[in-house]
């Protein structure tokens, strides 16, 4: 199944609160497993304005039904062809 990176702009999302990310996450979460197996979130990266999330989908519409549903933003959503890390410059 096809993985995505999602890019979400929120405003001070480096100064949420674990409490505030805890909450987050418990919305995301239930809506997930409302809408079955076809998605998984993966992880996060929570940076000054932005929220970065990994998730492995059937294709870009049912992430977005999840943002929309969750009243989450999906400002851009890029499905992953390849990951690369040290190790790819190996022979």
């Amino acid at each position: 199944m096809p993985k995505y990176i999602i890019e979400r702009d929120i405003p001070g999302a480096g100064s949420l609160t674990s409490q505030d990310l805890q909450a987050i996450s418990q919305k995301s979460c239930s809506i997930l497993n409302h809408m079955g197996s076809q998605i998984q979130w993966l992880e996060s990266y929570v940076t000054d304005d932005k929220v970065y999330c990994l998730y492995i989908a059937p294709d870009e519409a049912t992430i977005r039904a999840h943002a929309e549903q969750g009243e989450f933003p999906a400002n851009r959503i890029s499905r992953i062809h390849s990951v690369i890390d040290p190790t790819t410059a190996e022979n």
